[in-house]
């Protein structure tokens, strides 16, 4: 299994698929499948069943898209970018953009 580097609350950009282009926030991720929910992104629609508190139809809602087709948005440009891990000197482990190396953490 490998280390998945996105974290819930990342602006990821889509790579691959359909969506190729389209950005948006990680909602959640599921390490064991690899892969992860972004907020507009691979929506689908689905047949809903009536219950007391939500309303039948089709609905529209998000389905998971594998983490290799994902890159995060760079903090500086927007652009995809790879991440890193280096350490600070008050010896904190921090994520940064490869690309500019802006660190994404705070």
């Amino acid at each position: 299994m490998a280390k998945i580097k996105l974290r819930k609350g990342d602006h990821v950009v889509v790579l691959a698929g359909k969506d190729k282009g389209k950005g948006g926030e990680v909602i959640k991720i599921m390490p064991r499948e690899n892969k992860a929910l972004v907020q507009g992104v691979n929506t689908i629609r689905r047949h809903q069943k009536q219950t007391p508190n939500q309303e039948g139809g089709i609905v529209a809602r998000e389905a998971a898209i594998h983490v290799s087709n994902l890159a995060i948005e760079d903090p500086k440009d927007g652009k995809p970018t790879r991440i890193g891990f280096k350490t600070l000197k008050d010896g904190r482990k921090v994520r940064f953009a490869r690309r500019s190396g802006e660190v994404i953490d705070g």
